[in-house]
């Protein structure tokens, strides 16, 4: 039987970030087995040119070397290699019936993890040893539920099909995408995603969700020519003035009356010394809204301003898209199903009639947007963790308990779908 409160902690120790989840996802793969699931991972999981945001390949390397070193089943992670990280667990029932699908991310932050002695993790032994990545959004606690599923699911009589997916690069809304370009989704009837906390105390459980924002992250380059800033100024084209341009204009984009929209230009950097022009820079912009529609629109400007700028200094740029997401439509009748599933499980005490709140961004859009586009019908929930300060913190915790309440809904949202015994 699976030690969950150890397991959750184990995966706290050793966070990793979005596509390099090599030790974390090889011990999904080998617990999903050792419970006779179907697993596919790696390429046959993941559609590789529509990752987001892929790091590169040095890092990928570097964390690929740090997750042997650490215990990763090397014959797995090698299928892995270069960032192919996402894992599906299938299991057959007896009977014919729908497919089920439950979603759970895997990815860490880049955060350093405090070392206070008020923070459990420090205080308890169990803080990360991947020095600057932390699990400061209960992604640990998501994957741990998501194996605690697997194991209560796999002692029970099924009329249809179960499919865990355990997607890697939640953070910056980056892996989603590839799994469902992969067609993961394509047979999948029901999903259901959720996530701990949200400023939801633990034994609180909302069935669905509304608030997610429409996303679009950019990177980009600015590339210009160095010249000597005191003899030659004239010489150069200044590609961090060109970006710092950008900057300023992205920012002075107008609110729109079609709905809440965001914007932010989250990294500026360039330059290498005071007395060279500098001949290159780097932004990562996001745009976000309500409205997808608006979301496009904002993300168009954006690129146009980029486009104007780099031409006033004469510049040349390029644009990637490093993530996306869009917003979430919960079908009520899943929601009430989430619902009347919480409202048995062990330890809840509080299931609200109406829907949680988020303005964040959630890449399980996609998922949630292609099973419905074939005629499926999904909702996404929040699971009730008590947190001492809010997600993305670096004393970020989460009451344990709500890993218990987690496996629970997923069980019996299970059993009532599939008639489970």
């Amino acid at each position: 039987m699976l030690d969950i409160i150890e397991m959750r902690r184990d995966l706290h120790r050793h966070p990793e970030l979005g596509f390099t989840e090599f030790r974390t996802a090889t011990i999904v793969v080998e617990t999903l087995q050792s419970l006779g699931y179907e697993v596919i991972y790696g390429r046959d999981a993941i559609d590789g040119p529509s990752r987001r945001g892929l790091p590169s390949e040095e890092v990928l390397d570097h964390a690929y070397e740090r997750a042997i070193k650490n215990g990763a089943n090397p014959q797995i992670a090698e299928q892995m290699k270069g960032g192919y990280t996402g894992v599906v667990g299938i299991l057959r029932g007896s009977e014919p019936g729908p497919t089920l699908a439950f979603r759970f991310d895997m990815d860490a932050l880049p955060i350093k993890e405090s070392t206070d002695q008020q923070h459990v993790p420090q205080a308890e032994g169990f803080i990360s040893q991947f020095n600057g990545n932390m699990h400061a959004c209960a992604h640990d606690g998501h994957t741990t539920i998501g194996l605690g599923v697997a194991e209560a699911l796999s002692k029970q009589k099924l009329k249809g099909t179960i499919k865990l997916i355990f997607q890697p690069a939640e953070e910056g809304v980056r892996g989603a995408y590839a799994m469902v370009e992969k067609g993961m989704l394509d047979d999948v009837d029901y999903l259901f995603c959720a996530h701990l906390g949200c400023d939801v105390p633990t034994g609180q459980v909302h069935g669905g969700t509304q608030g997610y924002l429409a996303t679009t992250k950019l990177a980009v380059q600015f590339h210009g020519v160095a010249s000597h800033a005191g003899a030659d100024p004239e010489k150069g084209n200044n590609a961090l003035l060109g970006a710092a341009t950008a900057l300023l204009n992205i920012h002075a984009i107008p609110r729109f009356s079609t709905g809440d929209t965001r914007i932010n230009v989250g990294v500026l950097e360039g330059g290498t010394a005071a007395n060279i022009i500098p001949e290159h820079a780097r932004m990562i912009v996001e745009t976000r809204s309500e409205s997808e529609e608006t979301n496009r629109d904002l993300e168009q400007r954006v690129r146009r301003i980029i486009e104007h700028s780099a031409g006033m200094h004469e510049l040349t740029y390029e644009i990637e898209v490093a993530g996306g997401a869009i917003p979430i439509t919960c079908d009520p009748d899943m929601v009430e199903l989430a619902n009347e599933a919480a409202r048995d499980a062990a330890g809840v005490h509080t299931v609200p009639e109406q829907m949680a709140y988020s303005t964040g961004s959630e890449d399980a859009s996609y998922m949630v947007r292609r099973v419905q586009e074939h005629g499926g019908k999904a909702t996404y929930m929040i699971v009730g963790a008590s947190n001492p300060v809010p997600h993305h913190h670096p004393r970020f915790d989460i009451e344990e308990e709500s890993l218990h309440i987690g496996i629970d809904v997923f069980r019996r949202i299970a059993k009532r779908l599939l008639q489970a015994e």
